[in-house]
């Protein structure tokens, strides 16, 4: 089995998936409350199993609106395009031990695609940073079933919608959490989080808490290249490393570089390869 095999978050091209609000992935009824993700995401056996129900998630009613409305819309330059229009689930290696972590899709890019930093600016950059450093097989990421295999990376959002203004409100944030709990305890070799600016740093420390984790006092500030340590019980700890996030706003702007990408993204490698087991 390739790295990219099992629970890579493409659901399709293969299975069904584009735009249509009934149509079941997950072989379970969709989660349309708090509470329903809860017990979805729990339930989930595997990483696969767990993609596809995060792709049928109607939780969060302001959320299914916006993204099924863009995807009714769409944008003009995709007005060809069939959009996802659903939430978004992880994709990449479900062995692996570095988890890149961003805030959302975007409304036209994830949300159309139905890949997470699939079909925008900011997959872009980071695509092009993993392959750069060896994680992914290619630098573009640009529809589900281009060829994009990830070899030493996992890479989800920590609100699998694409949110209006590209800001979920608090009660989503926890609503989705869920989703990735779940992703990470099926990821058990995890070592390394790469958070995508402080929004993605804070949905890891509130993950890092709920699963027990020791998170230390005062709690980590976010910065370009912070880090933190984890500790878990019973297993080695968790290096949580920040980066500016790969929004156009950080690289259209210089706040965000390639090499300031890189020397991130280098050294959550580093880190992920040489973690104990």
């Amino acid at each position: 089995m390739d790295a990219q095999a099992a629970g890579a978050g493409d659901v399709g091209p293969d299975r069904p998936g584009p735009f249509a609000p009934g149509l079941l992935l997950g072989g379970v009824p969709a989660a349309t409350s708090a509470a329903g993700v809860r017990r979805r995401a729990a339930a989930a056996p595997d990483v696969a199993a767990l993609d596809a129900r995060v792709s049928d998630c109607r939780a969060c009613p302001r959320l299914v609106g916006w993204r099924e409305e863009v995807a009714r819309t769409r944008r003009r330059a995709y007005r060809d395009q069939e959009y996802w229009g659903r939430p978004v689930p992880g994709f990449g290696d479900v062995a692996s031990r570095l988890l890149v972590l961003g805030l959302a899709p975007a409304a036209h890019g994830g949300n159309r695609t139905g890949r997470v930093f699939t079909g925008d600016r900011s997959g872009d950059w980071i695509f092009a940073a993993l392959h750069r450093a060896g994680l992914v097989n290619q630098p573009t990421s640009t529809s589900r079933g281009d060829g994009l295999v990830a070899h030493g990376a996992r890479v989800a959002a920590a609100v699998r919608c694409a949110p209006p203004d590209n800001a979920p409100l608090p009660v989503e944030r926890d609503a989705c959490a869920p989703w990735l709990d779940r992703e990470v305890a099926l990821v058990p070799d995890l070592a390394v989080v790469l958070a995508l600016g402080g929004f993605a740093w804070q949905s890891a420390l509130a993950l890092a808490r709920r699963a027990g984790w020791s998170v230390p006092r005062p709690a980590p500030v976010f910065g370009h290249g912070a880090e933190a340590l984890l500790p878990r019980t019973g297993a080695p700890g968790v290096v949580l490393l920040g980066s500016y996030h790969v929004s156009q706003q950080n690289t259209s702007t210089g706040r965000l570089t390639e090499p300031m990408l890189d020397d991130v993204v280098t050294r959550a490698r580093d880190l992920a390869a040489a973690a104990p087991r």
